[in-house]
């Protein structure tokens, strides 16, 4: 008889179904890219038109008129705080900078505009489908992370993304979004 530890043993070649799966592929962070483009640049364009009247938005006057007479103290300010809310997450978005950050950003902005614009009806032009549809995508990024080809990646504590970090971001834009919702009239 022969010890186990004598015992030749013949390497066992990985099945495809035991090999693990890649975290990142270059297909997946090219979807990731596509999605935080789009949706980014989106969410940057509609804050410029809060700040500075582009794409004809309102800027802050017209837009501090909106939140006023929705409800908001301070228009002119919730104007700003929307506007540069908007404009940097979305850019960050677009970028892969502070993604977790930048998505809840534009959740907490997104829980606003849809309680604001009510849940009448789920379908456009009275619906709420693109906000929801905006909210899912940055919430998406938020916790999944920018993939690849992104800023966070050059950044050591944001290189190795965690859910835990997506997941406490997309909290933080809740609750902030909630915050600025009791503050309405």
């Amino acid at each position: 008889m022969t010890s186990p530890s004598v015992t030749a043993t013949k390497p066992q070649a990985a099945s495809p179904a035991a090999a693990p799966l890649a975290l990142s592929t270059p297909a997946h962070d090219a979807g990731l890219l596509l999605l935080r483009l789009v949706l980014g640049l989106t969410m940057a364009a509609h804050g410029s038109q809060k700040l500075f009247g582009w794409f004809g938005g309102g800027g802050i006057s017209g837009t501090g008129k909106f939140f006023t007479a929705s409800g908001y103290p301070a228009g002119d300010a919730m104007a700003v705080v929307a506007g540069l809310t908007e404009t940097l997450g979305g850019l960050g978005l677009a970028v892969g900078l502070l993604t977790p950050l930048a998505g809840a950003a534009v959740v907490g902005t997104m829980i606003n505009a849809i309680v604001v614009h009510g849940t009448g009806s789920f379908f456009a032009p009275e619906g709420i489908e693109y906000e929801l549809l905006l909210t899912a995508g940055a919430a998406a990024l938020a916790l999944t992370g920018p993939g690849r080809y992104a800023v966070d990646r050059t950044l050591p504590v944001l290189r190795g993304h965690r859910l835990a970090h997506g997941a406490l971001a997309v909290a933080l834009g809740v609750v902030l979004a909630v915050v600025t919702l009791l503050i309405r009239k």
